[in-house]
C-alpha cells in the first residue's frame, strides 16, 4: 500500500529514465496521472489502497495541490479511484476496480473519435463477436436467452421504423456479448457495437431496399438465436461472421454516400 509516509525518492520517481525525460512535456496533473498509472502497472497500488493525502502527493511530485485535485477528478471519471471526506481512515482517495460501464464508456468514445477505417472496425467486430457468440452458446442462461428473444420480438414488429429496429439490433448483439461470461470480451464487443449505433442508423436511411434488408436480418437473427439456444458454438460462430459481412456489404454504401450533405448541413433523407 502506498501511503504518505513513503520515502521521497520512492514516490517522486515516475519510472525509468525514459519516463523521467518525458516529464518536462507533461502538464502538472499528467505527472500525477503518470505516477498513479506507473504504481498500478507495477503492482504497487491495488484495489482498496489509498493514495497519499493531497498535500503530501503534491509535495512528493513537486506539483500544486490543484494539479493533484485535477488528476483525482480525471481518475474518478475513469472509475479508477473514489474520493470521500472523513476523519481518519474514512476519508481519502481509494483505488477501486474500474466498473465495466466506465470501461465501456471510454472504449465507445475512443472508437467513435479515433476515426478508424470502418473496414478495420468491422474486422475487429467479427473477431470479437465470434468469440462472444461461441462463449454465449456455452454459457447463456435463461435470462440471457429471454433478453435476446425480447430484442428479436421488437425487430419482428410489422412496419417497425429504422431507429427502433437499429436499437433492438444493437440490444440483441449486446445481449449475446453479455451472455458470453467473459467480461473483457463482452465489454470490447459492446463498446464497438454501441460506437457504431449512429453510423449504422445513418446507413439504414440510405438503403434502397429496406424491407428486403429487414427480412434478411430477421432471418439471420433467428438463426443466430437458434444456434445459441442449441449450444452449437461452431455454427453460431460462422453464422455471426456471415451475418456481419452480409449486412455490411449492403450497408457500406450508406457510409460514404453524400458525405457533403451529411457534414455540411445539406439536405438528407427524412428519418422514418
Amino acid at each position: 500500500m502506498v501511503m504518505a509516509g513513503q520515502p521521497d525518492g520512492a514516490a517522486n520517481d515516475l519510472g525509468d529514465g525514459a519516463e523521467l525525460s518525458e516529464r518536462g512535456s507533461m502538464r502538472a496533473f499528467e505527472v500525477v496521472l503518470a505516477w498513479v498509472e506507473s504504481r498500478i502497472l507495477a503492482g504497487e497500488l491495488h484495489v482498496g489502497d489509498q493514495l497519499p493525502p493531497e498535500r503530501e502527493l503534491a509535495r512528493l511530485l513537486d506539483v500544486s495541490r490543484a494539479a493533484v485535485r485535477e488528476a483525482v477528478r480525471t481518475l474518478q471519471a475513469q472509475g479508477v479511484v473514489r474520493s470521500s471526506v472523513g476523519a481518519g481512515g474514512a476519508g481519502g482517495t481509494t483505488v477501486t476496480a474500474v466498473p465495466a460501464r466506465a470501461l465501456m464508456r471510454l472504449l465507445r468514445l475512443h472508437v467513435a473519435l479515433a476515426n478508424f477505417a470502418v473496414d478495420d472496425v468491422i474486422e475487429a467486430r467479427i473477431a470479437l463477436e465470434r468469440l462472444s457468440i461461441r462463449l454465449a452458446s456455452r454459457n447463456a442462461r435463461a435470462a440471457d436467452l429471454a433478453e435476446m428473444r425480447r430484442a428479436i420480438a421488437i425487430m419482428d414488429e410489422p412496419g417497425i421504423d429504422k431507429a427502433r429496429f437499429n436499437d433492438a439490433d444493437t440490444a440483441l448483439h449486446v445481449a449475446i456479448a453479455e451472455a458470453a461470461g467473459n467480461r473483457l470480451a463482452a465489454d470490447f464487443t459492446v463498446a464497438i457495437r454501441e460506437s457504431m449505433r449512429v453510423p449504422l442508423l445513418d446507413a439504414f436511411r440510405y438503403v434502397p431496399d429496406w424491407e428486403d434488408l429487414v427480412d434478411t436480418l430477421r432471418a439471420d437473427h433467428a438463426a443466430l438465436y437458434a444456434a445459441i439456444e442449441a449450444g452449437d458454438a461452431d455454427r453460431a460462430e460462422q453464422l455471426v461472421e456471415d451475418h456481419i459481412r452480409s449486412a455490411w456489404s449492403r450497408l457500406a454504401p450508406g457510409f460514404v454516400e453524400k458525405p457533403a450533405e451529411r457534414h455540411t448541413g445539406g439536405s438528407a433523407p427524412a428519418t422514418d
